[in-house]
């Protein structure tokens, strides 16, 4: 389904007006809320009313226009946005008057499984290796995609919370409001430090300095997070052991069984991702790779698993990506019949 404006009226009707009791998510930059699009579950985000340095408008600009160049099964799916302004009548000083609002929304594809956050803090997410290994690897493609966009796009606020998962676990990169269009060659340079400090590289917090880099440096927070816990990177960044953050993970991972034929070849897989996340956190840029570096890497770690678990896997891969096409198409025909 190509994206669309879609009228206020509209959003406000399949929210309820924006009641709380659709409401399902809440964040700095604005509150989510579920709702019902031609025959489909969408997730509609009313960004906040926030004049301060005029950043809002910029921040709608780059995720209507940045979400409307990219397509990719691990990118979060923009169906329609709306950019409306409305005089509405308001009291006060004990008088009535008009007052301007401005309304910026964005309508999405609803994902069953939430933020990747919530997720991470809950006992039971993922005890076995395999999916907190595909979760990775989903975030590092959709990332590599967004890298290799022309002209480049940097997401720049990578975190768990901008990180949803489908009914399957499938990752998908969402949240674009502090993405920037770049030229490869060149680091940029801004007096405004905004975002999760957690996840901002020191080049970053120090001199302003941007480049695909700082997402780099994000997912590898948020690949020692989904490792280790969410409290994985502040003692990982304080300890740089190798062995410990090992156990930390095998600890969470308890399906790696002793008896498990591919034990040696998920060890093996374990070890390089930490080795790769350590290597994306480096306090110097320069000596991080680039997200086409990791992706290839991870790729070289599935060589060592059996054929027939490759071929289940990719095939697992193919079914969803049939699925969602599937489902487009289906309810594209529907639109068309009325």
């Amino acid at each position: 389904m190509e994206s669309y404006y879609i009228p206020l009226h509209v959003l406000k009707e399949i929210t309820n007006g924006f009641s709380a009791d659709s409401r399902i998510g809440r964040g700095g930059y604005g509150d989510v809320y579920k709702g019902v699009y031609n025959r489909r579950e969408v997730a509609v985000k009313l960004l906040h009313v926030d004049t301060l340095l005029g950043l809002d408008d910029q921040r709608y600009i780059n995720e209507v226009g940045n979400l409307l160049k990219v397509k990719h099964p691990n990118i979060i799916q923009l169906l329609g946005y709306c950019y409306e302004i409305q005089n509405e009548l308001i009291e006060h000083n004990g008088a009535n008057q008009f007052s301007q609002h401005i309304y910026r929304v964005l309508c999405f594809e609803y994902l069953q499984g939430g933020s990747l956050d919530k997720h991470l803090c809950a006992q039971s997410f993922a005890p076995n290796w395999s999916t907190r290994y595909n979760i990775i690897k989903g975030i590092c493609e959709g990332l590599n995609f967004l890298h290799e966009c022309k002209p480049q796009i940097c997401h720049l606020d990578l975190k768990p919370a901008n990180i949803l998962l489908d009914s399957s676990m499938e990752p998908k990169v969402a949240d674009f409001g502090l993405s920037r269009l770049f030229t490869p060659s060149h680091t940029h340079i801004t007096e405004r430090i905004i975002g999760t400090r957690k996840y901002m590289p020191p080049e970053f917090l120090n001199e302003g300095k941007i480049s695909p880099k700082n997402d780099v440096f994000g997912f590898g927070v948020v690949m020692i997070e989904i490792m280790a816990g969410p409290a994985g990177y502040s003692n990982s960044f304080e300890m740089h052991d190798v062995a410990q953050l090992m156990q930390q993970v095998l600890t969470n991972c308890t399906m790696i069984e002793a008896t498990s034929n591919n034990r040696s070849e998920e060890l093996r897989q374990v070890k390089t991702c930490i080795e790769l996340a350590m290597r994306c956190v480096d306090s110097e840029r320069d000596n991080r790779p680039s997200v086409a570096d990791i992706l290839d890497t991870l790729n070289k770690t599935e060589t060592h698993i059996p054929k027939r678990q490759v071929l289940s896997a990719y095939l697992m891969q193919t079914k969803r990506k049939l699925e969602h096409l599937f489902t487009i198409g289906i309810r594209q025909l529907f639109l068309h019949m009325g």
